[in-house]
């Protein structure tokens, strides 16, 4: 009379159904994550907070600003802190790579980056986590730390001890309180509105050097 109705169910569940074939792998639950569509879930993420900060971020705006909806976001993160934490880890330094020449050199290189960093509206948000905000998200800051603070204090470290291996810096220099030295001076002169001077990261690292240039 009618058509045979299709077995969706799995093998052996409708009569007729053909059992000469090998049942297929169990589907996973959901639909295939689409790259395209993580990235500009996290890019939109990053701006929202930017400019709202970890309270003020709303799943909706989100998924508005992403071009997608809500339960794309809901399949893959289960909450805004989640999916924060994986948009702070997407964050990399995007500092310049030191040339190994000198130390001054490359201090005033990664002092100017800073400072420019310091004066972007957008990132003036990411340096509140150090300052109240990651109070309330500690899972948040600590990911801020390893993923964008401790490769950045790390690659200034590495200025140094280098420094002190080539006999340009005093080999009694405390490394890490240097390192709080160069990167305290930029977030000091930065903030939104602030012009980046390039003058002032030389001004910097020329009295640094003064006190730990090697004698």
């Amino acid at each position: 009379m009618g058509a045979a109705s299709v077995d969706t169910a799995g093998p052996g569940t409708a009569a007729g159904a053909d059992n000469s074939k090998k049942p297929s792998e169990p589907r996973r639950p959901g639909r295939p994550r689409s790259e395209q569509a993580d990235q500009a879930i996290i890019e939109a993420t990053i701006e929202v907070f930017a400019e709202c900060g970890p309270d003020g971020l709303c799943i909706e705006q989100v998924a508005a600003r992403a071009g997608v909806g809500k339960a794309t976001i809901y399949r893959r993160w289960p909450g805004k802190e989640d999916l924060l934490v994986d948009a702070i880890g997407a964050l990399r330094p995007d500092l310049p790579q030191p040339l190994g020449r000198s130390v001054r050199t490359d201090l005033t290189a990664l002092v100017d980056a800073l400072c420019r960093e310091a004066t972007n509206p957008r990132l003036a948000r990411q340096f509140a986590l150090l300052h109240g905000d990651g109070l309330k998200y500690p899972r948040l800051l600590a990911k801020y730390r390893q993923t964008v603070l401790e490769p950045r204090r790390e690659l200034i470290r590495s200025v140094l001890r280098r420094g002190v291996a080539t006999g340009e810096l005093r080999e009694t220099i405390d490394i890490d309180t240097v390192m709080f030295l160069v990167s305290g001076a930029a977030l000091a002169r930065g903030g939104p509105g602030v012009a980046a001077d390039p003058r002032y990261a030389r001004r910097i690292v020329d009295e640094l050097m003064a006190g730990l240039a090697a004698r």
